[in-house]
């Protein structure tokens, strides 16, 4: 389905991330915060898409670098997002945060690594 593993990975980032909103208790700090981070994660993904359709140097940078602030964008609404002391949710917040500060690592690295 997709043409590079990181393309899986960041997919797969989305598809949890809308996993665990589904899951929060829905009062109105929730709501608004779970729409930014569906919005966030996903973007991380459809960016990262749109680097590898670049159409020269300056685009793929460009991309990149969305990817990587949709990343960090992604670790700060997990954050707000209140799961209520749920162990569970909990949980998976943390490893949403490690996949968002991983997948962040990663485009600074190939931002770092284009002339």
């Amino acid at each position: 389905m997709f043409d590079h593993p990181l393309e899986e990975r960041c997919f797969q980032f989305g598809k949890k991330v809308r996993i665990f909103c589904r899951k929060l208790k829905k009062d109105i700090g929730n709501f608004e915060d779970s729409k930014q981070l569906v919005r966030s994660s996903g973007s991380v993904g459809a960016n990262y898409i749109e680097a590898n359709e670049n159409v020269g140097k300056g685009d793929l940078k460009y991309r990149l670098k969305v990817c990587r602030k949709e990343a960090k964008e992604s670790i700060h609404f997990l954050g707000l997002c209140e799961t209520f002391d749920d162990e569970e949710l909990d949980t998976l917040r943390v490893i949403l945060v490690d996949e968002a500060t991983q997948l962040r690592k990663i485009f600074t690295t190939m931002i770092n690594k284009l002339p």
